[in-house]
């Protein structure tokens, strides 16, 4: 079958098509660290320097950090996340939490995150409206888009 040209409205591939491009994630992890340094930036991730300035650039057009000078000769910049960009840290929690299950077997972990309670931080969905946590067997999806349901598009779109 071929590629609709018109592919599903989704809040997901907008997200994508903003912190999905290679290292973009990776620059908002290390910023939530509070490695916010160009050049720690570059040693903690590993981008080429010039991939990495057009992904911090795009990320602060687009609201999710903002860049601060630090030093004036020469003229260098530390990036912070924004509210936004906070609002992603716990995406971030949980693909680090999907990689230590599933792609490290919950062993040699390269990285524990703490919660303030003293536990391990471990991210759980839970719904806003009656605090039990999220299971695929719980949901059903109602599309909103016009000309589409949960298989496709209608034959009218």
């Amino acid at each position: 079958m071929a590629a609709s040209k018109d592919p599903r409205p989704c809040s997901i591939a907008d997200a994508l098509a903003l912190v999905g491009e290679k290292y973009s994630l990776l620059v908002l992890r290390e910023v939530c660290l509070g490695n916010g340094r160009f050049d720690q930036l570059v040693r903690n991730i590993g981008a080429p320097r010039d991939i990495l300035a057009t992904r911090l650039r795009r990320l602060v057009d687009a609201g999710i950090l903002t860049k601060r000078v630090y030093s004036e000769r020469p003229q260098r910049f530390e990036y912070r996340p924004t509210p936004a960009g906070l609002e992603l840290e716990p995406v971030l929690m949980t693909l680090k939490e999907w990689g230590d299950r599933h792609l490290r077997g919950g062993v040699d972990l390269p990285m524990v995150v703490e919660h303030i309670c003293g536990n391990e931080m471990v991210p759980v969905v839970t719904c806003r409206a009656c605090g039990e946590p999220v299971h695929h067997e719980d949901l059903t999806a109602h599309p909103q888009a016009e000309g589409w349901t949960v298989t496709g598009p209608t034959a009218a779109a």
